[in-house]
């Protein structure tokens, strides 16, 4: 589920000269971060790693941000149930659906042919024509099933 990070960074430079808004480093870092991380972090996360890249970012633009790139189909916007949003570039990857940690919180991606195939013909029976799904599974990563043995009997 690879995202060309620098393809969608160019196509948010692309967005915003069309919306005649401006293409700023701090707007580019921001977006930089969710391209280019191949991971789904929070909003504090991003400013992170923007600081580390050199570009400090406020609050206020980093979720302003966040909001344009979800607006222009180029960010998913995702709520997991643990306080905060979660972001992931949402062109050029392929369908796929999450397993989340409800221990540490770790995210992971998982595609599977057969689910889709499922979904159709569920949607079928019931003369349903979807658009989009989504499925978030809630458990126990292998690293906090090992770290405690009393929740792998769960």
């Amino acid at each position: 589920m690879t995202v060309d990070g620098q393809a969608l960074l160019d196509a948010f430079r692309r967005h915003l000269s069309s919306h005649n808004l401006p293409v700023t480093q701090q707007r580019l870092a921001v977006a930089e971060a969710v391209f280019l991380s191949g991971a789904h972090l929070s909003a504090e996360e991003i400013a992170a790693r923007a600081a580390a890249r050199g570009t400090a970012v406020g609050t206020a633009t980093v979720y302003r941000t966040l909001d344009l790139l979800v607006k222009s189909g180029l960010a998913r916007e995702h709520d997991f149930g643990d306080g905060f949003k979660r972001y992931e570039p949402g062109s050029g990857k392929q369908p796929h659906e999450h397993c989340i940690c409800s221990s540490c919180g770790a995210v992971t991606e998982f595609s599977n042919d057969r689910l889709e195939r499922m979904i159709a013909l569920l949607a079928e029976e019931v003369e349903f024509r979807p658009h989009h799904h989504r499925l978030e599974v809630y458990g126990l990563c292998r690293s906090c099933q090992q770290s405690n043995p009393l929740a792998r009997a769960r």
